[in-house]
């Protein structure tokens, strides 16, 4: 059985195949497997090599053979290290898919629900539907405006009496204002007052008669 026969489980040529999330779970218990393994040449590693530093002026054979040790377990270490990048890489790949797979299967569910919501939906009834619904609003609006019109319960006139009737309404309106604007012809006025007023003071002939003795001040003083 190979490798990968192993990690996913060997089954017959007829048997199903593991699904994405077993597949999933196993590569990780593989890495969880190989990183132990790591740990422990790691470990083996620095074991071998304190071993050939200690025996390297003492005993060169065992010096020797602990470096051996060491180089075949640093091989492995670097098998394991390609292993684990194979395998990551191959996880991550699964999970990809694993999630495409989510999104598809949910993407084809929401298709099916629906065309299960369209099934019973005809676009030409629809469109009647539709049709109906604006024939509606139409004679609700037409309603609404006929109910908002001012109603005179049979009551007509006609609309040249009424203005003939207010521009007589209007002139006689005028002259009424006429006659009051006349009548304040007759209004008496006051009478003129029968006594004198007060004469002024002559302020006047006084300063002429001060400005005749400083002319003749000024003659004699020449």
């Amino acid at each position: 059985m190979s490798l990968f026969g192993k990690i996913f489980g060997g089954g017959g040529k007829g048997g199903k195949g593991p699904s994405p999330q077993e597949a999933i779970q196993k590569l990780r218990e593989t890495e969880e497997m190989l990183t132990k393994k790591q740990e422990f040449l790691e470990k083996k590693i620095e074991q071998e090599l304190q071993i050939a530093k200690k025996n390297g002026t003492k005993n060169k054979r065992a010096a020797l053979q602990a470096l051996k040790r060491k180089k075949r377990y640093e091989k492995q270490l670097a098998q394991i290290d390609g292993t684990l990048s194979t395998i990551e890489f191959q996880r991550e790949a699964l999970e990809n898919a694993n999630t495409n797979t989510e999104v598809l299967k949910n993407m084809g569910f929401a298709a099916k629900a629906m065309k299960s919501a369209h099934e019973n939906m005809d676009i030409d009834k629809v469109d009647d539907l539709m049709q109906d619904i604006t024939e509606q609003q139409e004679l609700a609006q037409e309603i609404s405006d006929a109910i908002s019109k001012p109603v005179g319960f049979g009551e007509e006139f006609d609309e040249d009496e009424l203005l003939a009737e207010l521009d007589e309404l209007e002139q006689e309106e005028l002259d009424k204002n006429l006659l009051e604007i006349g009548g304040t012809e007759n209004v008496p006025l006051p009478n003129v007052p029968s006594t004198s007023l007060p004469s002024r003071p002559a302020k006047k002939e006084e300063d002429e008669d001060d400005m005749e003795d400083l002319q003749r001040w000024a003659m004699e003083a020449m």
